[in-house]
């Protein structure tokens, strides 16, 4: 195997796994939208599976903005969740903490030795 086969070799394979990220995008934003009926999901997934390149560029041409609006809509979801969990871990008292691993010590779901290390984990 020589340079340019190796060149070429890289070059196909790029093209190959972009087209992969791309089709699994299209599936993923299929099975996502929510105004789209279950036909016309059919319909595409049919389209993508028979003539799969084509299918993919016309999906990306003929709803990208809704694509890129769902995807958008997901990491808001996402960041938000996110921001109300730490919000609730971080507002948790100490106190709370402790109290919360007592009550796991009295109905000895851990014991004493876990409960201490719960206990100074809280206080730190």
């Amino acid at each position: 195997m020589d340079f340019w086969d190796f060149f070429w070799l890289m070059v196909y394979s790029f093209f190959f796994l972009a087209y992969l990220m791309v089709l699994f995008q299209v599936i993923a934003d299929l099975f996502r939208d929510k105004e789209l009926s279950g036909w016309w999901k059919a319909l595409w997934m049919v389209f993508l599976i028979f003539l799969p390149v084509l299918t993919a560029f016309v999906y990306l041409i003929a709803r990208g903005r809704g694509m890129a609006r769902r995807q958008s809509e997901l990491v808001v979801q996402a960041r938000s969740e996110t921001e109300n969990y730490i919000r609730e871990v971080a507002t948790t008292a100490p106190a709370d903490q402790i109290a919360s691993a007592k009550a796991l010590l009295d109905a000895g779901t851990v014991t004493p030795g876990e409960y201490e290390r719960l206990k100074a984990k809280a206080l730190a």
